[in-house]
């Protein structure tokens, strides 16, 4: 389909929502199992309204991982005060900038352009619509992200959007499903609902529905342009239809993994919903067997000596007659069975606290454990998320960097960049993975010789290289920090000079002060007689 031919009244976009909403009806009901044991107002039950009790679950793991996780995404993906991208020159032209001298100078253009966009991902706020797509993807394994030419970013949940995609997982469409009251729709479309409910029903129950208002988001043939087009009660909204360019949708459906085939991901919790099913259950068994067990019930023999009514109208010290062996409390022996829970429950929390990154999982219990361990196995953890950090660089922080800089540059705020020679590289995520192994070869690498002795170190290791692949791999920026050859030639030749100065005693110091004074008083008659 040519997308000037692109026409919304000629498709039936409520039946494409019912067709595509079939599909994913098991998945919404995997997602709201999980979000049940996690955090329910994440994906609540259908037809929940804001006024709807949710289910409270008897563990909080489910919820306390699910923010941790989704609060260690966010500062990777978005880390504060630093870049998640640059702005790479092609190799080519990398070599002709040098030729020419200009390679600093472009760089440092460039360096100005990533603070630009920087600054406008910190003035839209996004860091907190991310943060709740990030836990929706961590729950559901779905999100949609939309990002407005004015303003911050908005994110749909799974229930409120379907998406269909060719088997290499690229989107081809999407609709998004919104329930708006009558006042906040178009006066077209508000006439039209008075118009058909005439004589039906009374104008104060049309007042008060929600209607739906479908966004249909459609990739053209030729893959250059979406068509975008919104529709409400079958009427296609006035002025809502579009297009956008194939790098600059502001629709962005997340996945947290590709799956094979499939239109939607799968999410975290979904592969571990067994623990959390059992943790459930277990915890639900120890609340209510401690609960009974904590009620204090006293047991009276009945034909004893000692009587009920004396002994509850005893005040403190009092004395009365009855026998000791005619009174005992009921007991729940079941000690050995709730140790045995416990001991379940703990098992399947240190599990999950790993598959969570919660760091108290990671300290074995010893007497004695290295922080050095205790970052081994951090970073062991953290590099099980490989596979979720290059799905979200290339579906999430791509796509955001280029829908910003599309928008600084309507707005005049960037320059129209060369995409042939300069493109947008993710430097977080599995790129800092990468460089942290490398930071664990560099130190394993010194351990290795230090047995060799200093005197070898000093000879066979190029120090000032060693420290600029160390800060390479801690991803710091050396400029200003580690001193450079010139810097360094420098400071020796001046402290040599000193020395020589110190030697030679006051009075050669006295001659050559006099001296580099009369080369200045010739200096300056000379210019003086210019």
């Amino acid at each position: 389909m040519n997308t000037d031919e692109f026409n919304l009244e000629e498709i039936d976009v409520k039946a494409r929502w019912d067709e595509l909403d079939r599909d994913r009806q098991t998945l919404l009901r995997r997602a709201r199992e999980c979000a049940e044991l996690t955090i329910p107002s994440l994906m609540p039950p259908e037809g929940s309204t804001q006024d709807t009790d949710l289910p409270t679950p008897y563990q909080g793991l489910g919820s306390r991982g699910v923010n941790n996780l989704a609060s260690k995404l966010l500062l990777t993906l978005l880390p504060p005060n630093n870049s998640f991208f640059r702005l790479m020159i092609d190799s080519e032209v990398i070599w002709e900038l040098e030729e020419q001298g200009a390679k600093q100078d472009v760089e440092q253009q460039l360096s100005k352009i990533e603070d630009l966009i920087l600054k406008e991902v910190e003035a839209k706020a996004i860091r907190v619509p991310v943060f709740e797509a990030l836990k929706l993807l961590i729950v559901t394994g779905n999100a949609l992200s939309y990002q407005p030419k004015e303003g911050g970013m908005e994110v749909f949940k799974l229930d409120q959007y379907v998406v269909k995609r060719n088997p290499m997982g690229d989107v081809l469409e999407l609709i998004i499903k919104e329930a708006i009251d009558f006042y906040s729709l178009p006066e077209e479309i508000q006439n039209t609902i008075l118009a058909e409910a005439e004589g039906e029903e009374s104008n104060e129950e049309v007042l008060k529905k929600d209607y739906d208002l479908f966004t249909y988001v459609k990739l053209d043939s030729e893959k250059k342009y979406w068509n975008v087009a919104q529709e409400c009660e079958g009427v296609t909204v006035e002025g809502s239809e579009g297009k956008f360019k194939a790098n600059d949708n502001p629709y962005i459906p997340l996945r947290w993994t590709a799956s094979s085939g499939e239109d939607y991901g799968r999410g975290l919790v979904e592969e571990y919903l067994g623990d959390f099913v059992s943790l459930e259950s277990l915890s639900k068994a120890m609340i209510e067997g401690t609960t009974i067990a904590s009620r204090i019930i006293g047991l009276v023999n009945p034909s004893g000596v000692t009587r009920v009514r004396k002994l509850m109208k005893a005040s403190n010290g009092d004395f009365i007659e009855g026998n000791v062996d005619d009174v005992n409390f009921l007991q729940l022996d079941k000690h050995m069975d709730y140790s045995l829970v416990f001991q379940q429950i703990d098992k399947i929390e240190t599990r999950l606290k790993y598959a969570f990154m919660v760091m108290d999982a990671i300290q074995r219990n010893a007497e004695r454990v290295t922080a050095e361990e205790i970052r081994t196995m951090a970073r062991e953890i953290e590099s099980s998320l490989g596979g979720v950090y290059s799905l979200l660089s290339q579906e999430f922080q791509l796509p955001l960097i280029k829908r910003l800089m599309a928008q600084l540059q309507k707005e005049n705020k960037l320059p129209e960049l060369p995409k042939e020679v300069i493109e947008p590289v993710i430097i977080t995520g599995l790129e800092a993975l990468g460089r942290g192994h490398d930071l664990d070869k560099l130190m394993y690498f010194m351990k290795a010789i230090e047995p060799l002795g200093p005197q070898v170190v000093q000879q066979y290791v190029v120090h000032p290289e060693y420290m600029q692949r160390s800060a390479t791999a801690l991803g710091l920026d050396t400029e200003g920090l580690i001193k450079t050859q010139e810097q360094i030639q420098a400071e020796a030749q001046q402290a040599q000079k000193a020395q020589m100065m110190q030697q030679m005693g006051p009075e050669v110091m006295k001659a050559e002060q006099q001296q580099q004074a009369q080369i200045a008083q010739q200096q300056q008659q000379q210019q003086g007689g210019r």
